[in-house]
């Protein structure tokens, strides 16, 4: 036996398990749709083809490691424009801070995969089981011939959930098409299976048995999100003023509503056996609830069926606790919403958004960068002229081949008397470039001597590249040595 003035307390306690009940109602529906929007995104996705020419591939949504590519639909990102892809984290986060601070955690309730994946897992329980009773029974019920088979039919199909995202997973990074061909015939890269094997793993355990264990003890936005909610946030709350003293009421008895002694709250647990968290709402506000608000539609069922208000448990604010105390209407939903907090995360999501699509649809079909030679800093030909080596990396984003024309520009923005431009091992300025990729050309630069440029010690180039088929320019600067008097 454990003495209490001896043994630690334990860190840990063992799971319960929980077996949440059917319901119907707003949020359930709500619930539904997200569930099957957000699966079918993820499921059908690298599956949809889009056409970029021969030379690229045609599945709309690539990471294309091998390359270093992702591709979006119309949108190709390469390496050097990962800030992108960092300006989208960037609103995902000030998103998931906008959504807390209006409305609670409703991220963890309605769209982060643990949730969805789990509602899949239950649904498929319940399909197999039975509803919450039937599924306590079997819980409890002796290892026999029906339970090993019901237990085997749902780990059976689990299993086959898990395989599907674990594969679809993988699809996003290599042709889906030619890459399920490879993983039937063997052909895959280990990599591949390897992957697809941790994510059937995990899937299968977090969605089937560790369920909101993950949600309490492995994720971190639980204790983070304290920080992002104030007395203005909507979440889900018990109005205790309403229901309490809770308890069984007799036909035709008065609740305190209607001048009676007890409160609205009959005590039925509806709340409690829907919660896939497993916990009493009535018991204030907790870390484990992720505002799902499936309790609002199990408790309003009740309320209708006994002929009373709906809104025993709802979305409601801390701040309005006083004045619904007192019989007083509080602020609008929207009030609570917009406010400076929310306004503020708003206008800096939106901020951050309006810039990457500017930055999106104003960057170059084409990259160049420039390095000078610098050893030697120049070279002093037979007949006295001064020539600059230049290393210049033209990256073509195109999906066809492009010709570029390059010249160059003084710091005055004209062309510099006696200067040549002229490109290592081709006849003329024009260099071509294989469609999405880089290419490095060698380019010479030579001043006459008794020229301007010839004579100073350093002096400021514009390189000019234009695309020949759509007259697209760009520009970078640089320098030119030549060799002072």
């Amino acid at each position: 036996m454990s003495n209490p003035d001896i043994d630690p307390p334990r860190l840990y306690a063992a799971r319960e398990p929980i077996f949440p009940r059917r319901v119907h109602g707003w949020f359930r529906n709500l619930k539904w749709i997200i569930m099957a929007v957000t699966l079918a995104i993820y499921y059908i996705t690298p599956w949809i083809r889009w056409d970029r020419g021969p030379s690229l591939p045609d599945q709309a949504v690539l990471i294309d490691l091998a390359n270093r590519r992702f591709y979006f639909f119309w949108i190709e990102i390469w390496p050097h424009e990962f800030y992108f892809v960092a300006g989208l984290l960037v609103m995902a986060g000030l998103g998931l801070f906008l959504f807390t601070s209006a409305l609670g955690r409703v991220w963890c309730g309605y769209a982060c995969p643990q949730t969805v994946w789990t509602d899949l897992f239950i649904l498929t329980e319940r399909w197999v089981e039975g509803d919450r009773n039937a599924r306590v029974r079997l819980w409890n019920a002796p290892w026999d011939a029906r339970k090993l088979r019901l237990r085997l039919t749902k780990w059976a199909i689990w299993l086959l959930i898990a395989v599907a995202t674990g594969g679809a997973w993988i699809f996003y990074f290599t042709d889906a098409p030619t890459l399920l061909r490879n993983l039937f015939t063997g052909d895959a890269h280990p990599v591949a299976y390897i992957t697809m094997g941790i994510l059937t793993a995990t899937t299968f355990l977090f969605g089937g048995f560790a369920r909101e264990q993950i949600c309490i003890y492995a994720c971190p936005w639980p204790r983070i999100q304290a920080a992002m909610m104030d007395e203005d946030t909507l979440t889900v709350a018990y109005r205790e003023w309403r229901g309490e003293p809770r308890g069984k009421l007799h036909r035709g008895e008065a609740t305190r509503s209607e001048g009676g002694p007890k409160g609205d709250c009959i005590d039925c647990m509806a709340c409690v056996n829907v919660c896939p968290m497993g916990i009493d709402i009535r018991d204030g506000q907790q870390l484990e609830c992720i505002t799902c608000a499936l309790c609002i539609d199990a408790c309003d069922e009740v309320m209708g069926k006994i002929g009373k208000p709906r809104g025993l448990i709802d979305y409601m604010a801390l701040r309005d606790e006083a004045a619904e105390r007192a019989g007083e209407t509080p602020k609008p939903l929207l009030k609570h919403i917009l406010r400076p907090r929310t306004v503020l995360y708003f206008t800096l999501w939106a901020g951050i958004g309006v810039a990457l699509l500017v930055a999106l649809f104003l960057r170059s079909p084409f990259d160049l960068n420039v390095t000078p030679v610098r050893n030697p800093l120049y070279v002093t030909m037979a007949d006295g002229a001064i020539r600059n080596t230049y290393a210049l990396r033209l990256r073509n984003k195109q999906g066809d081949e492009r010709e570029f024309t390059v010249s160059v520009l003084g710091a005055d923005g004209t062309l510099p008397q006696g200067v040549t431009v002229t490109l290592e091992g081709l006849p003329d300025t024009r260099v071509s470039v294989s469609a999405n990729s880089t290419h490095t050309q060698r380019v010479y630069i030579t001043a006459e001597k008794g020229s301007a440029l010839a004579g100073s010690e350093q002096s400021e180039l514009t390189l000019w590249v234009e695309d020949a088929t759509d007259g697209n320019k760009s520009r970078i600067g640089t320098v030119f040595h030549g060799r002072s008097e």
